[in-house]
């Protein structure tokens, strides 16, 4: 069906799901941008894009709200292995999909009705290397490190899971704090392909709290890629086991992080609506 679309959430981050080859238009920034807003297009934390792979069985290009691409993406991966198994994509309940930040194994865990209701992804390795992240800082690792801002300085710790992320580690969360200094920790000099960011509360050896600004899209309920770095974070610092709950405003992830950094991260998903994109909202996108 052409210009067929998905909307599903994982733990209040939604995502639209497009196929390259059913779309009749170019998905340009500006197509992004219309579809994504809440007001004249479908709403959405950001677009994912079936496209061709040739390494793995599928291939996923994620587009942010404002036009730009990410790496990776933990709910992303989660509500697109969902759109592959509930539409016929796939019979198999374990597959592969190649994203910017890296080839990925998901597994459906759980049905409910013939669907799939959790998954598993298996999200890579966490790497601290400053170059890699990348974070401009002279120590080979940036963690607990300072970040100052015009009126405020931060200690951080940044890691990569296929896209790069800063953790500030506090005692209490705040989320007029979250977002009122994420766009400036998001763009600061010190990352030159800007960064998510989390502010993080340890609250027992099993359990983190997570506020997140998430790199091109904001303020934002769950992110599955930032309970990743949270969780490599608190274990790279020695505050926690390696097997973590990390609790967001949207719900709650499970994260496995093994002696070599390799990371597992399971939750649920939800499919809200499925419908086609109407001829007036893509004559919108030719306009001014």
């Amino acid at each position: 069906m052409q210009n067929f679309y998905i909307k599903s959430h994982g733990l209040g981050n939604d995502y639209i799901v497009l196929e390259q080859d059913t779309i009749t238009f170019e998905l340009t920034k500006k197509a992004i941008v219309r579809i994504c807003d809440v007001h004249f297009g479908i709403g959405s934390d950001g677009i994912l894009l079936k496209v061709p792979s040739e390494v793995a069985d599928f291939g996923l290009r994620i587009l942010n709200p404002d036009g730009s691409e990410a790496e990776k993406s933990g709910n992303g991966l989660r509500i697109f292995s969902k759109f592959l198994y509930d539409h016929g994509h796939t019979a198999e309940k374990v597959f592969t999909i190649e994203t910017l930040g890296g080839v990925v194994t998901a597994e459906i865990v759980e049905e409910r009705k013939g669907k799939a209701h959790t998954i598993k992804v298996d999200m890579g390795k966490a790497i601290f290397e400053s170059a890699k992240v990348p974070v401009n800082i002279e120590a080979a690792e940036c963690i607990d490190k300072p970040l100052h801002l015009h009126d405020q300085s931060f200690k951080i710790n940044c890691v990569s899971v296929g896209n790069p992320h800063c953790v500030i580690l506090v005692d209490e969360l705040d989320e007029a704090e979250v977002k009122s200094y994420g766009s400036d920790i998001e763009n600061h000099p010190m990352f030159p392909n800007r960064i998510n960011v989390q502010f993080a509360k340890v609250i027992s050896p099993t359990e983190v709290e997570a506020m997140i600004w998430e790199r091109g899209a904001g303020w934002t309920l769950a992110s599955g890629s930032s309970s990743c770095a949270v969780a490599a974070t608190v274990i790279k610092r020695g505050l926690t086991e390696r097997n973590l709950t990390i609790k967001m405003p949207g719900g709650n992830l499970r994260i496995e992080i093994d002696e070599d950094w390799e990371i597992r991260m399971t939750g649920e998903v939800r499919e809200i609506a499925s419908g086609t994109l109407s001829a007036e909202l893509m004559e919108d996108f030719d306009t001014n």
